[in-house]
């Protein structure tokens, strides 16, 4: 299992959310702003087995560019998002129950 951390520009934050729930991804979203791009981003959170990581970074890349040939624009960030992978037995548990 994988986590997949995607800081996405706001031009997009609606779209991706829309267009991956419809293909079945489960995602968790967060709002934030300033720090890793100075600008207000959208932080969404994917679980996914190792095998099926393609195929969302995939739906991402097609989501964003269908965005901009339908809108025809384009976000003015250097890039659509920047995204992370986590392999999920590396996470710690922040508090573990003391009995």
């Amino acid at each position: 299992m994988k986590l997949l951390v995607c800081i996405i520009d706001n031009v997009y934050a609606d779209e991706v959310e829309v267009q991956l729930k419809k293909q079945g991804y489960r995602m968790t979203e967060l709002a934030s702003s300033g720090g890793f791009w100075k600008k207000g981003n959208t932080t969404f959170l994917f679980g996914v087995e190792e095998g099926d990581l393609e195929n969302l970074q995939q739906a991402l890349k097609d989501v964003c560019v269908n965005y901009e040939k339908r809108k025809q624009r384009k976000s003015k960030q250097a890039h659509r998002y920047t995204s992370f992978i986590i392999d999920v037995k590396d996470a710690a548990p922040f508090l573990t129950m003391v009995k």
